[in-house]
């Protein structure tokens, strides 16, 4: 059982940015964005990510502790709104912390299940799911002296990995350096990118592909023999901003992107926000179908829009990406991560 919970107040390792405002074209002045705020609650573009920390005490004086926070993009793209570090509190220290006091910690699908009850018809802050089934699953390791691999395989009726699992890296806005670092460690996936305005993508993305083939050439030049990265872009829906939102018209420049780096297989993110989930379902999958028709070595990678366990169902079962990237705070427990990834290996995404 669990004989008490502990909240305290922390600092994210990164920021909360106001997307809306950075995509209406705001300047960067080194690491702060100049301009108003959109996005209800930011009140600069650009803020410290808080967050929340929960701790368990269990039976043995044992504390476990899991973090209740969002992603940099809180409010934007269908997500929750900004965390707010004194609401979470109070939700949980009222709501949810009874409902921990009443759960066995062994049995980590059964004790979501009942701790994140909705209230009436409302879900609970996917953030306060998030933190809170982080720490549920380290008590379930703790308690049954065994990894929280091994619960979440046990939970599911899933057999231990066998091998290890591709890392995928993001440079932020230090993209040289950092391409360099990931190459140099043999990343598998990267750089990312961060092709988040106007200025990074270029008039009719001409700045963006020149940079996808300064890092597929920078790969042979400082990259170890036999080293075949994976090539992924976030480019925040600057294809569909910039080119126009015709599925056809994105396709046709992924494709061509593609064909500056033919010996690579390519991921494009958020090539497009089109503006609700269903209109983003129904486009993605036209591109998906484009790009596989024309057998390209481009792949489409879902955000924006896709944020839920029922988010990321409505896409891998309509075929709409061939990746989905599943963030963990967006999605809620990790249970329910497990179950998205679960989901998409599924339906083959």
């Amino acid at each position: 059982r669990i004989k008490d919970v502990l909240l305290a107040t922390g600092t994210g390792a990164f920021f909360y940015d106001d997307q809306a405002a950075i995509r209406s074209g705001a300047t960067q002045d080194g690491f702060i964005y100049v301009g108003k705020p959109i996005t209800p609650a930011f009140t600069s573009i650009r803020i410290p990510a808080s967050s929340l920390s929960v701790g368990l005490v269990l039976a043995d004086g044992t504390v476990v502790w899991g973090d209740m926070m969002s992603v940099q993009y809180s409010g934007a793209g269908g997500r929750d709104d900004l965390f707010e570090t004194g609401h979470i509190s109070d939700l949980t220290s009222r709501v949810v912390a009874p409902r921990l006091l009443d759960v066995d910690a062994c049995l980590y699908l059964d004790a979501c299940a009942k701790v994140f009850e909705r209230i009436g018809h409302k879900r609970l802050p996917l953030a306060i799911e998030y933190g809170v089934s982080q720490a549920l699953l380290r008590a379930a390791a703790h308690l049954k002296r065994t990894t929280m691999a091994e619960i979440v395989c046990s939970e599911f009726d899933l057999p231990l990995p066998t091998r290890r699992i591709p890392i995928y890296c993001q440079s932020g806005d230090a993209r040289e350096i950092n391409v360099d670092k990931m190459i140099l460690k043999a990343v598998d996936v990267l750089p990312h990118g961060l092709i988040n305005s106007r200025q990074k993508f270029g008039a009719n993305g001409h700045t963006f592909m020149e940079f996808v083939k300064w890092v597929a050439s920078r790969t042979r030049e400082i990259g170890r023999p036999g080293y075949q990265p994976v090539l992924h872009f976030d480019v925040y829906g600057w294809v569909g901003q910039e080119i126009g939102l015709k599925p056809q018209s994105i396709a046709d420049f992924v494709c061509k992107v593609a064909d500056t780096v033919p010996d690579f297989l390519l991921n494009i993110e958020s090539p497009a926000d089109f503006g609700s989930t269903q209109a983003q379902i129904e486009n993605y999958a036209k591109i998906v179908s484009i790009l596989d028709d024309r057998g390209s070595n481009a792949r489409i990678v879902v955000d924006e829009r896709c944020n839920t366990l029922e988010d990321i169902r409505l896409f891998a079962e309509a075929k709409a990406a061939h990746l989905v990237q599943i963030k963990t705070p967006d999605v809620g427990s990790i249970a329910d991560t497990a179950r998205a990834v679960l989901l998409c290996k599924a339906n083959r995404v």
